[in-house]
């Protein structure tokens, strides 16, 4: 059985008082109320992951994550993070491939396809971002472009570590925007993804790697979201904000 995961991507967001205590209140709720077995990722900016670690401690239910890393193991790259570093902070899950990593920082399929190595061989688990813009979906040219970021990405590894991998489906046309993808929208793109994953490698391994929604998710839809057969779970980004909407999240698998 897939794994189900709420993830919270914090983004840009939170100075250290604030990220503790936005912490602390998502740690407590989901151990005082959460009835399921989604894993929860907390993945907030790099400068809270060890005080976050510290905070979660031998909770079984949450997990940390970071939201980039750099394709070298270390080296002359000022700003940058390892996946090394990211897992001496007690990381276990990467951000690659965001819609605002490639549209601000310009990361391309090649780049990521790197990436994603380097976070396998540093046991990080990759949540490797795709989707399209909202010109590329009036098109119709949605699954075309995506196609072609898994396989650039993602076709270069072998079965065992295509298992490892979290894919996270995200129509950046509603990311942010207030504007959701339709549960059957979703449905649709998560199908075809694993319809890709199918081919390449097999139905078992295509149905053995959780594939996440993200995209202006909330309390409000999470629920007929994540109840499509091939959505996983949700890679979230304001509502993760909110430590009572993001519990609420996390609850709509009860």
């Amino acid at each position: 059985m897939r794994k189900q995961i709420v993830a919270g991507n914090w983004k840009m967001n939170c100075t250290l008082p604030e990220g503790k205590k936005l912490a602390s209140e998502v740690i407590h709720m989901v151990e005082d109320e959460v009835n399921n077995n989604a894993e929860v990722v907390l993945i907030p900016p790099f400068i809270h992951l060890t005080g976050i670690f510290n905070l979660i401690g031998s909770s079984s239910k949450i997990s940390l994550g970071a939201q980039n890393c750099h394709q070298s193991q270390s080296g002359a790259y000022t700003g940058e993070v390892s996946a090394a570093m990211l897992v001496s902070c007690g990381a276990t899950y990467v951000i690659l491939g965001h819609s605002e990593r490639r549209e601000f920082f310009g990361e391309t399929d090649e780049l990521l396809a790197e990436k994603v190595s380097f976070a396998l061989e540093n046991n990080l688990t990759p949540i490797f971002c795709c989707g399209e813009r909202l010109e590329v979906r009036e098109a119709g040219d949605h699954e075309s472009l995506v196609d072609t970021q898994v396989e650039k990405a993602l076709f270069g590894l072998s079965e065992d570590q295509i298992r490892k991998v979290v894919i996270a489906y995200e129509p950046v046309w509603a990311i942010g925007t207030g504007k959701t993808a339709s549960a059957e929208q979703a449905q649709e793109m998560h199908a075809f993804i694993r319809e890709q994953l199918s081919a390449k490698y097999s139905r078992e391994v295509a149905d053995s790697i959780s594939i996440l929604y993200g995209g202006s998710v909330k309390p409000e839809n999470a629920k007929e979201i994540f109840s499509q057969p091939d959505v996983d779970g949700g890679l979230i980004g304001g509502a993760s904000l909110k430590s009572r909407d993001f519990t609420n999240i996390i609850k709509a698998f009860d």
